[in-house]
């Protein structure tokens, strides 16, 4: 077994370890907190999921590092090396409220590149996973690659509250394109709504900001699909820092992209 099949193999086992370590929290009284605002929730089961995942990664991968929403792993400044990026639960106001819609997300890069993504939903038991290279799986079935449709006929992910405010892009814009899109979702988890759109549940998804742990799983399974991921004016995400994003299939990307979010 080379290294990448052993972190393969190690990294589903323990995805699925922290799920029913949560579905067994799920009787539990929870203990609430909020970190920047009142919307941002954090939980003692989301501290306790990712000093779990970060304790078995150190004991095994010492050489390796962890970037972590929680603030458990160390502060990284570059992408050298080995970095598993983890969000414990992607979702958690989803947790709190409606016991379902909420992911487990694990990226694994390498000087900046990402080699492995995961994202599991702990509910349903649905594992999205990927390996650089070698392709992007639902419940180890390979995904097959994106179709291309067009704007009219697509299903767009986004938060309504890009429409009423914010401070990227001129909101009138977005109006613009749900009006000419399908439909529109917010399923309330970035971690989620990628996935979506690698296994074609969704046809794009608009954000106007993610933290690294958000995105860096979802980046890599969309990819191996043969999707595009960028922030909303078309350009490379950086593993390390926040960012919008945009996730499509490459002409959808485009046209979008061209029409409605470009400056």
């Amino acid at each position: 077994m080379d290294r990448w099949e052993e972190i393969d193999t190690y990294a589903k086992q323990w995805i699925k370890e922290a799920g029913s370590r949560i579905i067994g929290s799920l009787s539990s009284p929870l203990r609430i907190e909020t970190k920047s605002n009142r919307n941002d929730l954090v939980t003692n089961i989301d501290k306790e999921t990712e000093q779990f995942l970060i304790q078995k990664i150190r004991t095994t991968f010492p050489g390796h590092r962890i970037l972590g929403e929680e603030g458990f792993g160390e502060d990284v400044k570059d992408a050298g090396g080995i970095i598993w990026i983890l969000d414990p639960i992607d979702g958690t106001v989803n947790f709190v409220h409606q016991k379902v819609n909420f992911m487990i997300s694990i990226g694994v890069y390498e000087n900046g590149e990402g080699r492995l993504g995961y994202i599991y939903d702990v509910v349903r038991q649905e594992l999205y996973s990927a390996w650089k290279g070698r392709g992007a799986y639902f419940n180890g079935a390979r995904l097959p690659k994106l179709k291309e449709n067009r704007l009219e006929d697509t299903i767009l992910a986004l938060n309504p509250f890009c429409i009423v405010e914010n401070r990227i892009i001129d909101p009138k814009k977005l109006a613009s394109l749900v009006r000419n899109v399908r439909g529109t979702r917010c399923y309330g988890s970035a971690a989620l709504e990628l996935a979506y759109v690698a296994a074609g549940r969704l046809d794009a998804y608009v954000t106007m900001r993610l933290s690294p742990w958000d995105f860096a799983a979802g980046k890599v399974i969309v990819e191996e699909v043969g999707g595009i991921v960028t922030d909303i004016y078309g350009r490379p995400l950086n593993i390390l820092e926040n960012s919008s994003v945009f996730v499509s299939k490459p002409k959808l990307h485009e046209t979008i992209l061209e029409r409605y979010l470009k400056e």
